[in-house]
């Protein structure tokens, strides 16, 4: 058994992991969390299968657009506050403690480790958006960052530089900071690897009572509710793609059926566990991804090439007028995107930051902040400059159907791109692969994370739990789209979304709590 704190200067604890599960049925759970997640999940889907999808959309869009239009103010500082303070932890004393102690040895090789997280935090995100939101911003289809006017040198400059402001330092650090503080909490002081073990400096022993459940019943449905959102609109797009490469009718069937190969084969990697399942699907993702990435670079090599150094200036120089809420006059345009992904990287952050967690055992402080900010920022930089800055130069020079209709559907512009491309149709076999196998990575590695909070923090559950929850997350997703087809989803979306609320003050108590138990540790 792991014994609770015992390198606090405060009160210790002799809470032990898993000392209030229940083991019935096969399974090994934590009763409250489980129990009452399980249950408000179930309530839900009858909720959905009874009500109206339209009514329910417009409800929780109202909710989420009023949370959104109140608290803006509020996300854009609380962000800006996370990326200070990754940045700060790297270069204070703090960098140099190691998670899981002096004597930890990494579970991961680093490229597989880099994989792992970054196949989990937005793989699938960069697929769907690295085409569509450069464009998006460039052409006015729903208003233009900091005001510029639409179609210009300096609208395309600023497209490229306020996506990467949306895909990079930020996100990282939102979810850097869940998961540097549930690996601290759980590997350097034996708490259960949940997500209110963060809290034990604060809470003391509370944490374990009902402070503590409450905490981890929202990771729990902002996770399970994000990943069916995530299968559901991911499933579109896939369908989209399938429908717009091999003609195959893209409607509600098909649709099931890519989410139902998906879980298949998420449920079959739960069951290998980390390293025989999600590292390898992981590895797979990045070789895939790299090698698209690469085919397009090549093909568009001047465009690709000059987008890189333009879009890095283009960030590095808006990076602080795009990090203000005040006294914009952009108003629409960054509630509707900025705030808009904020809240949705933070309803994720629970997710992201302690599946990161699983796997980051044995890396220093200043090593962890740097692999999850630095890198896969400069990773996106790469794709979006790749990507974006092509398709901003077919609208330029009005080549294909992304440059002479501009955006007319989301989930189909990386593929009217690539149909202006030699090889366009190899390229759009391979995004549809992508797109797969990063719904794949996605749904095993949530279904883990959900696992091991419900299981009270245990990381070596029963093979049917983990099986449960993959299933369970098809299960919501195909309901949600037999049901109310894109409307329960987005409806669903938007009632994730307003779980960030909350747990936008949960993260900014998690800085608090982790630099008061890192205070505890020699450096």
């Amino acid at each position: 058994m792991t014994k609770g704190v015992d390198k606090y200067s405060i009160d210790s604890t002799d809470y032990t992991i898993g000392q209030d599960n229940v083991q019935k049925w096969g399974f090994d759970v934590h009763n409250a969390v489980f129990g009452i997640s399980a249950g408000l999940i179930i309530l839900f889907l009858i909720a959905a299968m009874v009500l109206d999808a339209n009514t329910a959309k417009a409800f929780l869009d109202g909710l989420k657009w009023q949370i959104i239009g109140s608290f803006d103010w509020l996300f854009i500082w609380s962000g800006n506050i996370f990326v200070v303070f990754c940045l700060a932890l790297i270069v204070s004393p703090y960098g140099k403690i190691r998670l899981g102690g002096s004597d930890a040895v990494a579970d991961y090789s680093f490229l597989s480790w880099l994989s792992m997280l970054f196949a989990a935090g937005m793989g699938i995100g960069l697929m769907f958006w690295s085409v569509a939101e450069p464009v998006a911003y460039f052409t006015g289809w729903y208003e233009t960052p900091l005001g510029v006017e639409a179609n210009t040198p300096e609208a395309a400059r600023l497209a490229m530089g306020a996506t990467m402001y949306h895909w990079g330092l930020h996100p990282w650090a939102i979810y850097g900071v869940v998961a540097l503080s549930l690996a601290f909490f759980a590997y350097n002081k034996g708490l259960p690897l949940s997500i209110r073990s963060i809290f034990y400096p604060i809470l003391g022993d509370r944490a374990w009572g009902w402070a503590g459940h409450i905490v981890d019943i929202l990771a729990v449905l902002a996770t399970l509710f994000g990943l069916a959102t995530s299968l559901g609109l991911g499933a579109q797009q896939a369908a989209s793609g399938i429908h717009h490469v091999f003609g195959i009718d893209s409607g509600i069937g098909l649709q099931v059926i890519v989410i139902a190969v998906v879980t298949g084969l998420a449920m079959l990697s739960v069951i290998r566990g980390i390293d025989g399942g999600v590292k390898v699907v992981s590895n797979i993702n990045m070789i895939v991804a790299f090698l698209l990435l690469i085919l397009v670079a090549l093909i568009g090599f001047a465009v690709a090439l000059g987008s890189i150094p333009t879009t890095l200036m283009a960030y590095l120089e808006n990076l602080i007028p795009l990090s203000n809420p005040h006294g914009r006059d952009d108003e629409a345009w960054f509630q509707g995107w900025t705030v808009f992904y904020w809240a949705w990287w933070i309803s994720w952050s629970p997710f992201v930051g302690m599946f990161i967690a699983r796997v980051s055992r044995g890396r220093t402080v200043r090593e962890f902040i740097t692999a999850v900010l630095l890198v896969p920022t400069a990773v996106t930089l790469i794709w979006m400059s790749v990507f974006g800055g092509m398709a901003i130069d077919q609208v330029l020079n009005n080549v294909g159907e992304l440059g002479s209709k501009g955006l007319t559907d989301v989930s189909l512009a990386m593929f009217q791109m690539f149909d202006s491309l030699p090889f366009g149709t190899m390229l759009s076999i391979i995004a549809v692969v992508l797109v797969l196998v990063f719904f794949i990575t996605s749904s095993d590695s949530g279904s883990l994370v959900i696992d091991s909070i419900t299981a009270g923090g245990k990381v070596d559950a029963p093979i049917m739990q983990r099986v449960f929850w993959a299933f369970l997350e098809g299960a919501v997703a195909v309901a949600l789209l037999w049901v109310g087809g894109t409307e329960a989803i987005q409806a669903l979306q938007a009632g994730a979304i307003s779980t960030a609320l909350p747990f936008t003050f949960v993260l900014l108590a998690m800085c608090v709590s982790l630099i008061m138990g890192m205070r505890t540790e020699k450096v």
